[in-house]
């Protein structure tokens, strides 16, 4: 009695903290290890973000091409960010190839997400599906993260049309501000 309702308390929370995160601005940050990828990533995020009323910054418009993502911490940095009226960071990385991760539930801060370096491409050979990470961050903390798993994909530019054709339909919805 006494795990399932604990069981009970943390679904719920977690279902609250879901509800509480509507979007209606965010910093993108794709970290993959291709520049290419970066850029591919935050340029499509920034697309479907904006078709949804979504104010965005992709980081690749806040640090100069090659500039370490520990800079976006500075305090000048995030002076100009806040000016412009940013709070939300969204970071974005592959999880694994294969359908069996879940959302993790470590909870970095964002100053230890950008830390982490990613060794991960958009694709890899031999790869049938790709699971994506999606976290967003306020005030520094993690307020909410999903998961989303793009399958039978051949190559980079397959696993990008799946993911473009899929998160508007399953993620970007429950982001979204109402």
């Amino acid at each position: 009695m006494k795990y399932s309702f604990l069981l009970f308390l943390v679904l719920f929370s977690k279902c609250l903290i879901a509800q509480n995160l509507k979007l209606n601005n965010a910093v993108i940050i794709a970290q993959f290890e291709k520049e290419e990828d970066r850029y591919a990533m935050q340029a499509m995020l920034s697309e479907l973000f904006k078709a949804n009323q979504v104010k965005v910054l992709p980081v690749m418009n806040v640090l100069k091409q090659g500039e370490d993502i520990q800079h976006l911490l500075n305090d000048s940095i995030q002076a100009v960010v806040h000016q412009k009226g940013f709070d939300t960071y969204l970071v974005v990385n592959v999880r694994g190839y294969d359908r069996k991760f879940k959302v993790s539930e470590d909870t970095q801060t964002l100053a230890e997400m950008l830390e982490t370096t990613s060794i991960y491409h958009i694709y890899r050979d031999e790869a049938t599906s790709v699971t994506f990470e999606f976290s967003f961050y306020k005030d520094g903390k993690l307020a909410e993260r999903q998961v989303l798993r793009c399958g039978n994909v051949s190559d980079r530019d397959s696993v990008l049309k799946r993911l473009r054709k899929r998160l508007p339909k399953k993620l970007i919805p429950s982001w979204v501000k109402a």
